[in-house]
């Protein structure tokens, strides 16, 4: 405790000295410090400029705390650190507030709080770069809109963990066409790519529909490789033919299910890291959800939600990246 006191305090007297020596200070509020929040947070942080601030906020205090002192301790420059009691606090002062949450009530809670407890009187933006269904995020931005608090994107990104760590995300943006200038690049200090998808709530209806089209190329993928292997083909030959044939795809070519294929893929480590299986079948939930609310017909999805959620349940399965569907179906390894 004696540390983070110290700690709070020498970041304290840091920002003071930048504040007194800097014409302009760009506050950002950053909420939300999972596994994909804390590398994007420590990216943003570094390639700002020592006359910006970030005021950082997680309910996991040790996180945010470890986090803190990782960039005071290995980051040479980049922005003034701070960290903040509660989600009001992060995001009070801030001109650009990034929420990266789990789940659509974790959204909801957070701006709900926000909302509630702090009033500001000048223009803000708020990033939601969370993956959660359209119809929740648009909700969220008309409280923002209505309480004249400035305005809400979403950003969901594609990478994963390690496009995070390495600052290689890319961006599916919804906003309005004014404010892309802005936004974008406080998002490629964190990613490599911005997309912008249209209006607030496309970006998250652009990731959805793509990983409803990967869950289902993951599956089929799987099913493909154990067909054939049955048969007699050996796993790199077949893979090979489809890689360069019509049945290509994302799971065949990059993510191979099939230990040996490609040496990268997590099926060559026993499924470990990666796109885990809990997410997919997350991602798959929220796009069949947000189908419903548009009147989109899914002949695969509802099977496809049952081979994920099935999956997940076993334990040699539990925990591993989604490509772990080829062992659920009993795929030779």
């Amino acid at each position: 405790m004696r540390a983070h006191r110290l700690l709070s305090s020498t970041l304290r007297t840091q920002r003071r000295a930048f504040s007194a020596s800097s014409s302009r200070l760009d506050r950002y509020g950053f909420i939300g410090l999972g596994q994909m929040g804390y590398q994007m947070a420590k990216n943003l942080q570094s390639k700002l400029s020592p006359s910006d601030s970030v005021c950082l906020f997680d309910i996991n205090k040790d996180a945010m705390h470890r986090l803190a002192e990782d960039m005071r301790t290995s980051q040479a420059g980049g922005a003034v650190v701070e960290m903040a009691e509660n989600v009001a606090e992060a995001a009070k002062e801030a001109d650009t507030v990034i929420t990266v949450l789990p789940e659509p009530s974790h959204v909801k809670g957070v701006y709900s709080e926000i909302l509630k407890s702090d009033i500001s009187t000048k223009p803000r933006v708020f990033i939601d770069s969370s993956t959660i269904d359209p119809s929740s995020s648009r909700e969220v931005a008309k409280w923002i809109a209505d309480a004249k608090q400035g305005q809400f994107v979403d950003a969901p990104m594609s990478g994963g963990v390690v496009g995070a760590t390495a600052g290689t995300l890319t961006f599916m943006l919804g906003s309005p066409e004014e404010l892309v200038p802005k936004i974008e690049p406080i998002l490629l200090r964190m990613g490599k790519r911005v997309l912008h998808c249209g209006i607030q709530g496309t970006g998250l209806s652009a990731k959805l529909a793509n990983n409803y089209l990967l869950a289902i190329n993951n599956i089929a993928t799987a099913e493909a490789m154990n067909l054939g292997i049955r048969w007699g083909l050996e796993p790199k030959t077949l893979a090979n033919i489809i890689n360069v044939s019509t049945g290509r795809c994302w799971p065949s070519e990059v993510n191979n299910p099939v230990k040996g294929v490609v040496e990268t893929a997590p099926a060559g480590r026993d499924y470990a890291g990666g796109f885990g299986i809990s997410l997919m079948k997350k991602d798959l939930k929220l796009a069949i959800v947000a189908a419903e609310e548009a009147n989109a017909k899914l002949e695969l999805g509802a099977r496809a939600r049952d081979v994920y959620e099935e999956a997940e349940k076993v334990e040699s399965c539990k925990g591993r990246d989604f490509s772990v569907i080829y062992r659920f179906i009993g795929g030779k390894e």
